[in-house]
């Protein structure tokens, strides 16, 4: 899938309200961004992706289209790890992106390698999102269209489909977003329609110089699909 929450997923990949997302503001000039997070665990969409994590990103933007790199690695040799561009277009409050995640998870994978695109011998995961942004509210629809997708018991793709409800707000000098995550249909997230992903996020930047601040941030996720609960924290650099 973007508030420092995750800089990729509370609201990252879902294209609102997003930091290291390919949502971006329209510009006159050429801006770019680099940095990393570093989580207490990597927890996405409401499903758990691993451990303490390293998550750097780039992006570049002009004019509303955007060009964004993000990546994961865990502390954890069995954790996933993670490459995703995304291109993006954003005008106003609305926003398009197309997004190509790669995921590394084990060393029989790695066999396939990165620029593996066959329709059954790939790792990519290509998705599709559409946002708005209303100010007080944002939604985002997000399905993958191609790539090692969720199949069903047909062997037909799923078009596994993630929609994002958020809502970012000011409370106690922290600022706060909360996210409803829900599948439509059965795909990669649940096996019928299902609440995946309840979640409630603050951030705050520690004055650490006059020049200088680190912005922390933590969040509580629960999935009411899978009976997860996670709390995660993380710092921002």
């Amino acid at each position: 899938m973007k508030t420092r929450i995750n800089a990729k997923r509370v609201l990252i990949m879902a294209l609102v309200t997003t930091s290291t997302s390919t949502a971006l503001t329209a510009q006159d000039k050429m801006e770019a961004s680099a940095g990393a997070d570093i989580v207490s665990s990597y927890i996405w969409r409401g499903t758990d992706c691993g451990g303490v994590s390293i998550q750097p990103n780039l992006s570049v933007g002009y004019k509303g289209l955007s060009l964004a790199a993000w990546g994961s690695v865990g502390i954890d040799r069995k954790d996933t790890k993670e490459l995703d561009f995304t291109l993006g277009y954003s005008h106003k409050g609305f926003s398009a992106a197309v997004t190509d995640y790669w995921f590394f998870p084990s060393d029989a994978d790695l066999q396939k390698g990165y620029f593996k695109y066959g329709a059954h011998n790939t790792q990519h995961v290509f998705e599709g999102t559409l946002a708005y942004d209303f100010g007080v509210m944002g939604i985002a629809w997000n399905t993958n269209f191609a790539g090692n997708d969720y199949c069903n018991a047909d062997g037909k793709r799923s078009y596994s489909t993630y929609i994002a409800l958020t809502a970012p707000f000011k409370l106690g000098g922290l600022d706060w977003t909360a996210e409803v995550g829900l599948t439509p249909w059965e795909g990669l997230y649940a096996d019928k329609f299902n609440v995946t992903n309840l979640t409630l996020a603050a951030a705050k930047e520690i004055p650490i110089t006059s020049k200088f601040s680190l912005p922390l941030f933590a969040q509580v996720t629960f999935n009411p699909y899978t009976q997860g609960a996670y709390f995660v924290f993380g710092l921002s650099l």
